[in-house]
């Protein structure tokens, strides 16, 4: 196992909803933490979902994204951060005309691929908090 990951060693899949890399993991033989760069396609989003048992931090590298936190939103840009306690309902929107970019880093690990997330965006009052 290698400790440097070049950028071209990073696999990125395209979604409908922008571009996922996870940098780092378990498959990395990390037991505590998972780093992902996301890119948001303008007017695409990650609506309102938690992550069961792990922390997370967002720091935007690139552009604006509207970030919630439960029923609570700002608008970040680069430079900006955000911090998000295990379990809470979260959601990140670009509603911007540009692609929008961030680091997540979340921890502990989960078995698998790191992470988890369960989305939350139809249910009570996350449904209503943003249409």
């Amino acid at each position: 196992m290698t400790h440097f990951r070049p950028a071209g060693a990073i696999e990125r899949q395209q979604h409908d909803w922008g571009v996922f890399a996870q940098v780092s993991g378990p498959r990395d033989g990390l037991a505590g933490i998972v780093a992902i760069e996301a890119t948001f396609l303008p007017g695409k989003a990650h609506p309102f979902h938690i992550h069961p048992g792990q922390e997370e931090v967002i720091y935007v590298l690139e552009g604006t994204i509207e970030q919630w936190v439960e029923s609570e939103s700002q608008t970040l840009t680069a430079g900006d951060a955000v911090v998000i306690p295990a379990d809470a309902v979260h959601a990140t929107y670009n509603e911007t005309g540009e692609p929008a970019k961030i680091l997540a880093i979340l921890s502990p690990a989960v078995e698998g691929d790191g992470y988890a997330a369960v989305d939350v965006a139809s249910e009570e009052p996350w449904a209503s908090l943003r249409p």
